[in-house]
């Protein structure tokens, strides 16, 4: 029964079904287990781990943010327009960085300020924000870009396997860990997204701490459209359509609770891990895009199915182990 007790938990069991695909794809599918192909699935997946670490804070919280994608790619254009203008880069990075704050800003305030569901806020800025992109550079791109960018987008650390793309999410996780999970915002973040209500009389400043974190999504957004750049060398409006939806699917399978309140970051690396497993084994795999869709969402809908099992089964376990405690108490008065 110790053996199965990971399984009763949706992290283990996450992290079970990642190591058997891992195990599988290293096995059974030809060039998975390459250097170059690790790097390459690694590189793919950088901007996706750092839209999904606001991302999952949003969602314990009860919001959303559905335009982190649109954010990303207004975040390119913008650096791209400012390297055609010959800003120097030093100069140009900082305002990207401030043009994402601005935008999440925006959501937040809205949200925040005027009582708006931030889906559909965001499903609003989902469009406008890639709507300005495109006002700023139509449809062309920006391909000429500088030397030290470029190679941040090509170039490995440590060997062959670890691209430099991934280490702003390797910065960037540990310190959403140890604010969700070890200080007091994290506990405030938790307690809004329980009991919005509980948590006003109990002195919590939820909006506050909501605009902050719609703030920090619109900044981490930027940080990932300056990766996403660098590492397609290309600048354009229409970068990264569709990821928000990636990020949330990712969010979910790690057993982040729609409703808010419950989940953790573990889970949603476990998740993020898995997914980028299933799309490279699937790329290699000659599987296109949309079958891999199909296959991706449908692995999101058993997971919902199989959450629920988990948690039905955990309950049932705690109140077999409660009655038992009980008979155990009132034992020696029955022989009395």
């Amino acid at each position: 029964m110790r053996l199965l007790r990971p399984l009763l938990n949706w992290d283990g069991l996450l992290a079970v079904l990642t190591l058997l695909t891992l195990l599988y794809a290293t096995l059974a599918v030809p060039n998975f287990a390459t250097s170059f192909n690790i790097s390459q699935a690694i590189a793919g997946v950088s901007e996706k781990a750092l839209l999904v670490l606001p991302m999952a804070l949003l969602m314990i919280t009860r919001e959303i943010d559905l335009s982190v994608a649109s954010m990303l790619a207004l975040s390119s254009v913008v650096l791209g327009a400012l390297i055609q203008a010959d800003v120097p880069l030093a100069i140009a990075l900082p305002i990207v960085l401030v043009v994402g704050a601005v935008a999440g800003l925006i959501n937040g305030l809205l949200v925040t300020r005027l009582a708006l569901s931030s889906l559909v806020v965001t499903l609003g800025t989902m469009a406008l924000f890639r709507g300005i992109g495109y006002v700023i550079l139509g449809s062309a791109s920006v391909n000429v870009l500088p030397d030290v960018l470029t190679d941040f987008g090509i170039n490995t650390v440590l060997g062959n396997v670890l691209p430099w793309t991934i280490v702003p999410f390797l910065v960037l996780a540990p310190i959403f860990v140890v604010v969700l999970h070890r200080t007091p915002i994290g506990r405030r973040i938790y307690a809004v997204g329980g009991n919005p209500e509980t948590a006003r009389y109990s002195g919590i400043d939820g909006k506050t701490l909501r605009l902050m974190l719609f703030v920090v999504s619109g900044l981490v957004s930027a940080v990932a459209g300056i990766v996403f750049t660098a590492r397609l060398s290309n600048a354009r409006a229409d970068n990264a359509v569709g990821f928000e939806l990636d990020v949330i699917t990712v969010a979910l399978l790690g057993g982040i609770n729609v409703f808010g309140g419950r989940g953790n970051l573990a889970g949603v690396f476990w998740a993020l891990a898995l997914v980028a497993v299933l799309r490279n084994v699937l790329g290699l795999s000659q599987i296109g895009g949309d079958a891999q869709g199909i296959v991706i969402g449908s692995l999101l809908i058993v997971s919902l199915l199989a959450s629920n099992v988990v948690q039905s089964l955990v309950a049932a376990a705690q109140w077999r182990k409660t009655v038992k405690a009980q008979q155990r108490d009132t034992a020696p008065a029955s022989r009395r």
